[in-house]
């Protein structure tokens, strides 16, 4: 009578631990396959946002540069008017002593408040382009915001990938999945705007 069983066992032994790492071999490729895509999509959305943070950032500035040339435009309106304001006073002192006034001063007036239209149009368009700039900023920093999303979504699923190559856990794996999934649906959400 033999002493154990007559099937080789080691034979078997191998067939079983080759057929675990041909399983886990493809698990492991899939893992790699998958992070190494998230990679590159976290990638191209962390340019996208960086690219769209600065194109805010320089539309802020020029909006900034706008409201400055505006300021400018209103003191400048409030100086002729300032002015218009003497050239009334001084045409009131002659009419307060009897005397008539100079038309040169009523030429001022008028001219100073002519000047006043043409400044305040201008000072009106420049507000008008920064609050163009502003609003096309602002839209940007919203893409940028999604952007941003999307890398975070992406760089938690390429950790979870890790581990799950670690564990050979599928599940954990189609979490890193899922995750990638919503990070590609952010990046998405930025790019149409």
């Amino acid at each position: 009578m033999p002493e154990g069983p007559e099937v080789e066992t080691e034979k078997l032994h191998e067939a079983i631990h080759e057929e675990l790492e041909r399983e886990g071999g493809t698990l492991i490729r899939t893992i790699a396959l998958t992070t190494a895509i998230l990679a590159a999509l976290a990638a191209i959305a962390s340019l996208r946002a960086g690219a769209t943070v600065n194109e805010a950032l320089l539309l802020k500035t020029d909006a900034t540069r706008l409201q400055a040339a505006a300021s400018d435009q209103w003191a400048y309106y409030q100086a002729k008017g300032v002015k218009a304001a003497v050239a009334e006073g001084a045409a009131a002192a002659f009419e307060a002593a009897g005397k008539p006034a100079p038309a040169v001063y009523a030429q001022r007036q008028k001219g100073y408040a002519d000047e006043q239209a043409e400044i305040r149009a201008e000072a009106g368009k420049l507000e008008k382009e920064r609050d163009e700039k502003e609003a096309e900023a602002s839209h940007l920093l919203h893409v940028h915001e999604r952007y941003a999303a999307a890398v975070a979504l992406f760089q938690v699923s390429i950790a979870l990938g890790a581990v799950a190559a670690l564990t050979r856990l599928r599940l954990v794996w189609a979490g890193s999945a899922l995750l990638g999934l919503a990070g590609a649906v952010a990046f998405v959400l930025g790019w149409v705007g």
